[in-house]
C-alpha cells in the first residue's frame, strides 16, 4: 500500500479551502508551483483528478469533494496530537485587502494593538485600487468603500462629510461665512467622494466641480487640501491626524452622510477572518466618533 505524503494532503486541503494554488502557497510557506506539484503527485497516486483548474482558481471535482472529507478528518486527528502542536505551527496567516487611504489612516495605526491581542495571527495587508480592482479577490478579508446593501458585508464605521481646508488657503480667500461663499473658493474633486450629498444638506443646487485636477484617491485629495490647493470634502475619520494638528480646519460644521461607506467582507469561512472584522469594526467606529467629537471651527 502506498500512502500519500502529509505535504500533499495539506496542499490539496489548502488549495480547495482557499480556492487557488497561490493562496495555499502563502499559507503553507512554499511556492505555487510546489503546491501544484504536490497535488499532481497525489492525483497520480490515486489515479483520480481531484481538482479542476480554471482561470479563476481551482475547484474540487466530485471525487475531490469526497476525498476532501476524509483528508480533513485525518488532518484533524494528526493536528490533535500534542507533540505536533509546536508554537510556530499555531500561527495563522490572514490576508487583508484595503483601499489605500483606509489602510494608512485607520488600519496600519491599529496593527500593533491587534498583534498584542492576537499573537497567533500573522496579518498580511495588501492594497486594493478603487475602480481598477474588479477581479476575484485573493484576500481572506476585503475592506471596501461601497453600498452597504451588498450581501455579507459588515459596516465598519458611521461616517460623515464636511468641507476642510488648510489655514493658508483660508487666509487668502474672502471670509467663508455661509455655504454659498464656497462659490468663490477652489474645490477639490474626486469621483470617490462627490460633493452632491453635502450640496443637498447645504441647500445648494450646484453641480460637481468641473475644473482642477481629478484625484482618484482620497488620500491624495486630502494631501492636496493640506498643500492649500483647494477645499476638500472629507471624512473626519480619515482626516483626523491633519485636523488634530491644525494642518486642516473645518470650513463649516454642517455635515452630510456619504453615498458609500466602508465595510468588510470575509471571503473564507475561517473564524480568524470573522473575528478580525468584528475587532476592526469596533475600533474603526471608535476612531470615527472621536474624530467627529474633536472637531472645532466656524459654522
Amino acid at each position: 500500500m502506498r500512502f500519500p505524503s502529509i505535504d500533499g494532503l495539506r496542499a490539496f486541503e489548502a488549495a480547495v479551502r482557499l480556492g487557488s494554488f497561490e493562496r495555499a502557497a502563502d499559507e503553507l510557506g512554499v511556492t505555487a508551483s510546489a503546491i501544484s506539484k504536490r497535488v499532481a503527485t497525489l492525483e497520480e497516486l490515486l489515479s483520480t483528478a481531484l481538482l479542476a483548474r480554471g482561470l479563476r482558481g481551482v475547484t474540487p471535482t466530485a471525487a475531490g469533494k469526497e476525498y476532501l472529507e476524509q483528508v480533513r478528518a485525518a488532518l484533524t486527528l494528526l493536528a490533535a496530537v500534542p507533540l505536533h502542536q509546536r508554537e510556530a505551527q499555531r500561527v495563522q496567516r490572514l490576508r487583508v485587502s484595503s483601499p489605500p487611504t483606509f489602510a494608512r489612516q485607520i488600519l496600519v495605526p491599529l496593527l500593533e494593538d491587534y498583534g498584542r491581542l492576537h499573537p497567533e495571527i500573522e496579518l498580511e495587508v495588501v492594497l486594493s485600487i478603487p475602480f481598477l480592482d474588479g477581479g476575484v479577490s485573493e484576500a481572506d478579508v476585503d475592506i471596501r468603500n461601497g453600498d452597504l446593501c451588498s450581501p455579507g458585508v459588515v459596516p465598519l464605521m458611521d461616517d460623515v462629510l464636511l468641507p476642510v481646508a488648510a489655514p493658508v488657503l483660508l487666509e487668502r480667500l474672502p471670509p467663508l461665512r455661509v455655504p454659498a461663499d464656497l462659490a468663490g473658493a477652489p474645490l477639490l474633486r474626486t469621483p470617490l467622494e462627490p460633493w452632491a450629498p453635502w450640496w443637498q444638506v447645504a441647500g445648494l443646487p450646484w453641480r460637481e466641480p468641473s475644473t482642477g485636477p481629478r484625484l482618484v484617491d482620497l488620500g491624495m485629495t486630502l494631501e492636496a487640501a493640506v498643500c492649500g490647493q483647494g477645499v476638500a470634502l472629507a471624512r473626519p475619520s480619515l482626516a483626523h491626524g491633519w485636523l488634530r494638528s491644525g494642518a486642516l480646519r473645518p470650513v463649516f460644521r454642517l455635515v452630510a452622510r456619504p453615498r458609500n461607506h466602508y465595510y468588510a467582507v470575509c471571503n473564507t469561512g475561517r473564524p480568524a477572518g470573522e473575528q478580525f472584522i468584528a475587532w476592526l469594526a469596533g475600533r474603526s467606529q471608535a476612531i470615527a466618533l472621536r474624530a467627529l467629537e474633536s472637531l472645532s471651527g466656524p459654522g
